[in-house]
């Protein structure tokens, strides 16, 4: 099985930044879905060893305006059925969230900028946030947030909006912040920013967070690398026994009693 993974983006100016980064120094395959361009999402995940869903300005409820958002959830509940792992950064979180049943509704407060997130017993516990502060700085851009699923784990919380970062199954995540933001893409996204003290303070705590951020986030995309080479070594076993089995099956030669006229009665 391919080392393939499948990004969704939304809109040009959210790209897979540190994603892409990452997954291109150690040599993985990737796609990138353009959905702002047009482009469709594929019917299945055959050969795919993990899917990614990067955030948008659009709300998981306004699906008369992005009819593309129903057929995103069907891939993400695909991904779901299939354990394939799956990493859903803001609208991707949100997504994810109401693909598994929670509630989407608007934030408590609008979040953009630079915030701390602390980490929760179960998410001090997870694979993904292994090696990684309790407390981390992170970059938010979001009006909504989402509940916690039924059988949903809470990794990580936040002030004033608290549900930061969840685990559903055995492999898919939500993000609420940016893990994938690289400085140049939110000085970027700061280009239209209308208030200038807000501007100037997002900035200055930019370049004061830079390199803090740039390795906690680096190491949390490196835990979802292992948990999705993880997944790949155990979807490659099952394969195995299964295509063993299926030769076998072929292979097997009748028994005594299968042969013709010696049906026991």
């Amino acid at each position: 099985m391919k080392n393939k993974v499948l990004i969704i983006k939304h809109v040009a100016q959210e790209g897979p930044g540190l994603i892409g980064e990452t997954l291109r120094s150690d040599e993985w395959e990737f796609e990138i879905i353009e959905l702002g361009k047009g482009d469709t999402l594929p019917q299945n995940l055959q050969g795919v060893a993990a899917l990614i869903a990067l955030g948008g300005p659009m709300n998981v409820y306004e699906v008369d305006r992005f009819s593309f958002l129903d057929n995103e959830e069907r891939l993400i509940r695909k991904a779901l059925v299939e354990e394939i792992p799956f990493l859903g950064i803001c609208l991707g979180a949100q997504l994810l969230a109401k693909t598994c049943g929670a509630e989407v509704h608007r934030s408590p407060e609008r979040e953009v900028g630079w915030y701390k997130v602390k980490t929760t017993k179960g998410g001090r516990q997870d694979r993904l946030f292994r090696n990684a502060p309790e407390r981390l700085d992170v970059f938010q851009w979001h009006e909504d947030t989402f509940e916690l699923p039924d059988g949903g784990t809470l990794l990580a919380t936040g002030t004033p909006c608290n549900n930061q970062a969840f685990k559903i199954g055995n492999n898919a995540y939500g993000l609420q912040f940016h893990i994938e933001a690289t400085p140049d893409m939110i000085r970027g996204w700061m280009g239209d920013e209308q208030d200038k003290n807000a501007l100037q303070r997002i900035l200055g705590d930019t370049a004061r967070i830079e390199k803090t951020f740039l390795e906690q986030a680096g190491q949390l995309l490196n835990n979802f690398k292992q948990i999705v080479e993880s997944s790949l070594r155990i979807r490659n076993v099952i394969n195995i026994f299964i295509e063993d089995g299926k030769r076998h099956q072929r292979e097997k030669r009748p028994l005594w009693w299968d042969k013709k006229g010696h049906i026991l009665t």
